[in-house]
């Protein structure tokens, strides 16, 4: 069952005149789970259900916690989604209203994986991951599919890496149709960055702490398929700060009037602070990932603890944090 929406690639203009590029915008937001992971994360359900399993169960930052409860509730099947504590209650409240039994466990997402996969195999469940599987990658490859119909060639594409699931799938995708000189900047924000120091290491890094307010992000280690697609494809590393990433959230609430998470803002960051990775991209691509785990109301918080002297929508201007 096909559980993924077919979203818009349009252009943004405030972004476009900003940055003096034609920036598009994939519309990733705008899925019917609240972010690409749907897309990934509904095949590998779909398929865990067509072989007999009636119980799946996952570890989730958010939103891939929220697409396999919006998968379980559409197949008919239980799930139950284990969330590090620091998911904020919003997003924990969105899974659960999927029918979901949610349990938080741990400081980060690598604790909650452990109490997750612990479960699924005292119950006997399927445990759907939610970046490193095969499944997940080639369902992401339809974002390409999309793109290749709906614009020209960009010149680069920019998406943010947390456990590099997106980063392995759109490659996958990219060498589909032939993109496959597509330059990718590959966006993290600082505290979180496990891709840049695998790839400054030449190995896989697995950090020791996690410092971070884009609690999607927060992986302490990629999948090893990120490092072998970064040897198949051109990769550009790009880390921003966390007050980058949530001044991205606020100034596109109000270019494009869409809420996002600051996972996603970091790759809007990218943009919005004209980042010397675009190099001399003249038409550039942004995956708006989306994000179940944000509302006006914390918006407003991150705009407080990371944001100083906040001017009114009405400046359609970036406030320099303090």
């Amino acid at each position: 069952m096909k559980l993924h929406c077919t979203t818009p690639t349009v252009e943004s203009k405030p972004l476009s005149q900003r940055t003096g590029r034609s920036v598009f915008l994939k519309m990733e937001c705008f899925q019917n789970a609240g972010s690409y992971k749907i897309r990934g994360i509904g095949r590998l359900c779909s398929e865990s259900v067509a072989t007999g399993k009636r119980h799946l169960v996952s570890s989730s930052g958010g939103n891939a916690g929220y697409a396999v409860a919006y998968a379980g509730r559409r197949l008919g099947v239980p799930v139950t989604v284990v969330v590090p504590v620091t998911t904020s209650e919003v997003a924990q409240e969105r899974i659960a209203s999927e029918g979901a039994r949610v349990i938080a466990a741990g400081d980060v997402w690598d604790d909650a994986e452990r109490h997750a996969l612990k479960l699924a195999r005292e119950e006997g469940c399927a445990y759907i991951p939610p970046f490193d599987h095969p499944s997940l990658w080639k369902g992401y490859t339809t974002l390409v599919d999309e793109l290749t119909a709906q614009m020209d060639k960009p010149d680069a594409l920019v998406l943010s890496v947390g456990g590099g699931g997106l980063l392995s799938g759109i490659v996958e995708g990219l060498h589909k149709h032939n993109w496959n000189d597509i330059p990718i900047v590959a966006v993290e924000t600082e505290g979180a960055a496990s891709f840049a120091a695998s790839l400054q290491a030449g190995h896989l890094v697995r950090l020791e702490t996690i410092h971070t307010i884009a609690a999607t992000l927060a992986v302490r280690q990629v999948t090893p398929r990120a490092l072998e697609v970064n040897a198949l494809h051109p990769v550009r590393s790009c880390i921003v700060s966390d007050a980058a990433a949530v001044r991205a959230c606020l100034a596109f609430a109000d270019d494009h009037r869409v809420l996002v998470e600051p996972a996603c803002g970091a790759s809007l960051s990218v943009l919005y602070d004209n980042a010397p990775a675009l190099e001399d991209a003249r038409r550039v691509l942004v995956v708006v990932c989306g994000g179940t785990g944000v509302s006006l109301s914390i918006l407003s918080d991150w705009e407080r603890r990371f944001c100083a002297n906040s001017l009114p929508a009405s400046a359609k201007k970036l406030v320099p944090c303090a």
